[in-house]
């Protein structure tokens, strides 16, 4: 795993957000990938492209869709099967929820979701938290599992 993750994903957020029009979910995707060594192939990115709060509608949150999709691809590779995963995402749903606030994203971001109103550098803090909390989760719940 990847040493000083913290600072690493800050900066690159702001990347993603200031510079390469990257979104929540493909950004949450590809940190966790860099933070966990995990190689995903570009239709993984490819599917997150409108998980953006489900196309700029405001509902599910990409950060937390982006660590569902990693978690799940990571737990598949190291063995777990569904009836193992699903409980998992449940309980990262919950995680979220609970130290996030929402899990969507007209109850995460500070203005309304259109880019004329909330440009979506307003989402960059939370989207730090959100990957920092995805971490946590996937070492704690995730990475356990594997031993079992």
């Amino acid at each position: 795993m990847m040493e000083n993750w913290e600072e690493y994903v800050a900066e690159k957020v702001h990347y993603f957000y200031h510079e390469a029009g990257i979104n929540c979910a493909e950004g949450t995707l590809s940190l966790l990938s860099d933070i966990f060594g995990v190689e995903l192939e570009d239709q993984v990115y490819d599917s997150a492209v409108a998980m953006v709060g489900a196309g700029k509608y405001g509902a599910q949150c990409g950060i937390l869709e982006g660590c569902m999709m990693f978690a799940s691809i990571y737990a598949k590779q190291h063995g777990l099967v569904k009836k193992q995963i699903v409980p998992m995402i449940y309980n990262w749903s919950a995680k979220f929820e609970k130290e996030m606030g929402s899990i969507v994203c007209k109850g995460l971001r500070p203005y309304p979701f259109t880019p004329e109103d909330a440009p979506k550098h307003l989402c960059e803090p939370i989207t730090v938290k959100g990957v920092g909390l995805a971490v946590k989760f996937i070492q704690e719940e995730v990475e356990p599992a594997f031993a079992n």
